[in-house]
């Protein structure tokens, strides 16, 4: 797969870095999804009984104090613990020796689609029980949706582009692809990109709730998200981080790195429909993924696979089903299609970056991730999504999706380089 960028612009992954309950990294995650595992089960971090959704993808056995100073651990909310750990994974796993890297360089752009949820429902519980003089001063630094990216970046000393993007389910995706063109633009060499959430608690849940969003099969916790599949009753969340170091291809190759894949394209477009339900015609995702093909010199018959957004909410599966097969044409019904939602649940900002580990370890294992508990397909979702087993095939060129609340809509493309 040629490409008419220098090697200077062309953008390639070498390093990933994963936090889930799947796996505490991303080798671990990625074995969990190749085996089809269902990473839900009944919430323990509070108590669910009143809540219409009692289950979610929680990390457990999870202890950031091995990886971050106790007092900054304190300090911060569980989304930037789960962030700054995978970007230390990511950082590692590309081999490069930071204190001997010009961090005027290096950028960081770690998104949060709804930031320290966890730290906002503390510090108000105080401010109501015990008066404002007991709410904390560390609090705003906390729950900002930017303070992972702040502090991943005092961690390396990097000084390259820094913020937080904040797009809901599409933020980690719209944080990778705005990395890639900051690279291509010159802005940085390298970027440290992805997604953390971490919004697993009682204020999260009775909001989503509320709105009917969620899964009420609390009953069976496994088999609670079911994209694609007849009967499915809402997403389930999940917690954690995904995040990619991302490099120029020349730098990458001139210092012997390991490259996973190349950041081939991406586009971003809106709905400019609904705040939540998504365009019903799928033209807002039709034309980013439309947009992401051309900005990689590739036609519709070249991609492998599809990373859906399929988030088990009847409105998502069908219109993203439709989208693709408008875009993909013929193609579609032989193109493997997975959502891996069916087994991480969904992380809100950060599911575009543990979808990417997963895309980008589909392209080095050639192994195509399963959409589990597909039992009884939806007459309207009519594609091949790889149920339920794991499937070795030719994985060369994969496009991401992801789509958010205000119409926002991401995808990406990787290829093998």
């Amino acid at each position: 797969m040629s490409t008419s960028l220098p090697d200077s612009q062309r953008v390639v992954v070498t390093g990933i870095g994963a936090i889930h309950g799947l796996g505490h990294n991303a080798d671990a995650f990625w074995s969990s999804l190749k085996a089809g595992t269902p990473g839900i089960d009944r919430v323990s971090q509070f108590d669910p009984e009143p809540f219409a959704c009692q289950i979610g993808a929680e990390v457990r056995d999870w202890d950031v104090t091995q990886h971050m100073d106790p007092k900054e651990a304190r300090r911060n909310d569980r989304y930037t613990h789960f962030g700054y750990v995978a970007s230390q994974q990511a950082v590692t796993d590309s081999g490069l020796q930071m204190d001997q890297e010009n961090p005027d360089e290096i950028g960081v752009l770690v998104g949060s689609g709804i930031g320290g949820m966890q730290t906002y429902e503390q510090q108000l519980r105080r401010l109501v029980e015990f008066g404002p003089r007991k709410v904390s001063p560390f609090t705003i630094p906390a729950l900002i949706g930017n303070i992972c990216s702040g502090m991943v970046a005092i961690h390396y000393g990097a000084r390259g582009p820094n913020f937080g993007v904040v797009s809901a389910c599409a933020t980690a995706t719209h944080a990778i692809g705005e990395a890639m063109h900051m690279i291509r633009r010159g802005d940085a060499r390298v970027m440290i990109a992805g997604g953390a959430e971490a919004s697993i608690t009682p204020f999260a849940y009775a909001s989503f709730c509320s709105m009917k969003a969620m899964s009420t099969r609390n009953d069976d916790p496994p088999t609670a998200s079911r994209p694609f599949s007849l009967g499915r009753d809402g997403f389930v969340m999940g917690e954690g981080a995904g995040v990619l170091v991302l490099e120029a291809f020349d730098r990458a190759k001139a210092r012997g790195a390991r490259i996973y894949g190349e950041v081939a394209a991406y586009a971003a477009t809106a709905d400019a429909h609904h705040i939540t339900m998504p365009d019903p015609e799928g033209k807002g995702l039709g034309m980013a993924m439309s947009r992401a093909l051309r900005g990689a010199e590739l036609a519709p018959g070249d991609i492998d696979y599809v990373n859906a957004h399929g988030t088990s909410t009847p409105y998502n599966d069908k219109f993203e089903t439709l989208a693709i097969k408008r875009l993909f044409g013929d193609h579609a019904a032989q193109m493997p299609v997975s959502s891996t939602k069916s087994m991480t649940g969904h992380l809100l900002g950060a599911a575009g970056g543990i979808e990417s580990v997963a895309c980008l370890k589909a392209i080095d294992d050639q192994v195509l991730p399963p959409t589990i508990n597909l039992i009884e397909p939806d007459p309207e979702c009519d594609l091949d999504y790889v149920p339920n087993e794991a499937r070795e095939a030719k994985v060369d060129a994969v496009l991401s999706n992801n789509l958010g609340f205000g119409g926002q809509n991401a995808a990406v493309v990787f290829r093998r380089v």
